[in-house]
């Protein structure tokens, strides 16, 4: 069996294991899937009213709330790491036939795939409380394309703050500028509405031009280059980062 094929199957046995873990967890389904639907009802319903945005705010917030859905499962996943390297199931896997690259890989995946089963409930559930997209199937098909991009990227980035951290819970402390970024951006409303200083910093934050370029997409525009442009370069920034510091922190300390 090629090395490839070797690495590929390892990978899908990792991927089944965290995936249980997940199912295991009440906590990690909660905040991957049900508390971005919790925050998309209270800010349709409860905030929605008091804040002035273009159209229909349920238009407005759904962009924002799947940025959202992403980073809140993130969490799990750098706790989820760092216990596999802090309680030994690394060195254990170490003496087994099992690709180093798929331990990382399943982690990944996995976060990307519960990452986009959120997504999808957000959209859904946003669909039937009234959101609307005037977006076409070419449209459809480059807002998934930034979803998993994003997906992807942050997912590395977190499986890095895992291994790099000490402890489970310092692993979950270093996700929290990924969690609370979304809150921070144009999310919910207009930059041009916050005051100076903290206009200047949501225009220029990393999750602004992704809540941005999908808001335009949804809507059936076609996206701002600028915006796409800085979407796909953080995306990509992310992703390297995170491959580049996952892998020298496996090496050192597995």
């Amino acid at each position: 069996m090629s090395t490839s094929s070797t690495s590929l199957r390892d990978s899908a046995i990792m991927l089944r294991r965290n995936f249980k873990h997940t199912l295991r967890n009440p906590v990690t389904v909660f905040n991957a899937v049900l508390f971005p639907i919790v925050m998309m009802l209270m800010f349709v319903y409860i905030f929605g009213g008091a804040f002035k945005v273009p159209g229909e705010y349920v238009d407005y917030a759904v962009p924002g709330l799947i940025v959202m859905a992403i980073t809140y499962g993130l969490g799990p996943t750098a706790t989820a790491v760092n216990d596999d390297m802090t309680k030994g199931i690394i060195n254990r896997f170490k003496t087994m036939d099992v690709s180093r690259g798929a331990v990382l890989t399943g982690h990944v995946v996995n976060t990307t795939v519960r990452a986009l089963i959120a997504v999808g409930a957000i959209i859904g559930v946003g669909f039937a409380i009234g959101f609307r997209s005037g977006a076409d199937a070419g449209q459809w098909l480059a807002v998934i394309g930034v979803i998993a991009l994003m997906a992807f990227s942050t997912s590395w980035l977190t499986v890095a703050m895992g291994l790099a951290a000490k402890t489970p819970e310092s692993a979950a402390l270093g996700t929290v500028p990924l969690i609370m970024l979304p809150f921070l951006s144009s999310a919910f409303v207009p930059a041009d509405t916050m005051k100076t200083g903290v206009r200047q910093f949501v225009e220029y934050q990393p999750f602004t031009p992704i809540i941005e370029t999908l808001r335009d997409l949804l809507a059936g525009h076609h996206p701002s280059n600028g915006h796409l442009f800085a979407a796909l370069a953080w995306c990509g920034g992310f992703a390297i980062l995170g491959y580049v510091w996952a892998i020298s922190t496996f090496t050192k300390r597995a």
